[in-house]
């Protein structure tokens, strides 16, 4: 059994999942970097367009941006400390640092999963109850959803973290994963975290209620598109549900693959690979499924770009 020094206090962690990146670092770093950039290059012309576009100036639209501008914090509470264990022979981060990489991390993706259930709840009333929609989701519910959101992504683990940053941490201090997470830090305290149980009984009830939440949302939606006479009509109903529909099967999935799995343990490469998909992928997808399935984003993002391009031209003169 290996016994540890209690006397002594972790003050830093070392990411143990870099150490086998460390040769030809640069083939994961330029990759990552690219993506990194597109992240934050796509959601951020998502967010302008919906904001500089009176025509998608509504609940839909308005939470579309929000997300958006969720996803450009979210990964960056990650990526950018990736980037530099990828290139830095430490690969190291503070205790403090690693406490406010997982509050924001997790706040940020607790923000989003509400977020794309009040969506989802939004494309229920207005494809199931049409003529009460505008009466029922007024500009100030909408800020209303919106911010709360944000707040309770925020709160609701502030008494988690403020707990983990009372355990004793006293060695070994080797993270084995890619950015700082809940258990994978809980298993290096030298103390009783048995808490790791609730933890993740209270994060899978979350999930699973959010999930069932949209699920049956978009079994009703379904039901009453599918009653539509048009063609036309169908075909615009599905459109403007199936960006949330695609961005909800790729966050919550790659969600439960990280944190539905209680007991059961994966080989180390693949515990990264899903890592990398539920902080990376995810984010890395959603512009382009926002982008390329809805007709009025397409041409929104245009018109944003035509606004860029003139003040460029006229710089250049």
């Amino acid at each position: 059994m290996l016994r540890r020094n209690l006397s002594a206090r972790v003050t830093e962690f070392l990411f143990s999942g870099f150490l086998q990146f460390q040769e030809g670092s640069l083939l994961f770093f330029i990759p990552l970097l690219i993506i990194y950039m597109f992240i934050v290059v796509g959601n951020m012309t998502v967010f302008f367009a919906v904001r500089l576009d009176p025509h998608l100036h509504n609940p839909m639209y308005n939470f579309i941006s929000i997300f958006s501008f969720l996803e450009i914090w979210y990964t960056t509470a990650t990526i950018p400390k990736m980037l530099a264990n990828l290139v830095s022979e430490q690969k190291t981060i503070s205790f403090l640092g690693c406490l406010l990489q997982m509050y924001f991390f997790h706040s940020l993706g607790n923000s989003e999963g509400i977020l794309l259930t009040t969506m989802a709840i939004d494309r229920y009333v207005a494809i199931c109850n049409p003529l009460r929609y505008p009466t029922i989701m007024t500009p100030r519910l909408c800020a209303q959803l919106s911010a709360g959101s944000c707040i309770f992504g925020f709160l609701v683990l502030l008494p988690e973290i403020a707990w983990i940053s009372t355990l004793p941490f006293c060695g070994p201090n080797q993270i084995h994963q890619l950015f700082c997470d809940f258990e994978p830090v809980l298993n290096l305290a030298c103390a009783d975290t048995s808490m790791i149980l609730v933890e993740d009984i209270i994060h899978a009830i979350a999930i699973i209620f959010s999930v069932l939440v949209i699920t049956l949302s978009y079994i009703r939606i379904v039901a009453v598109i599918l009653h539509i006479p048009s063609t036309d009509g169908r075909q615009k109903a599905f459109s403007t549900c199936a960006s949330h529909l695609g961005v909800f099967v790729l966050f919550y999935g790659s969600v439960s693959l990280m944190y539905l799995r209680f007991s059961a343990t994966f080989p180390p490469v693949l515990d990264k690979v899903i890592a990398l998909m539920f902080a990376v992928l995810a984010p890395f997808f959603n512009p382009i499924i926002y982008s390329l399935r809805n007709k009025d984003m397409k041409i929104a993002i245009k018109k944003l770009l035509c606004r860029w391009k003139v003040p460029n031209m006229l710089v250049g003169q």
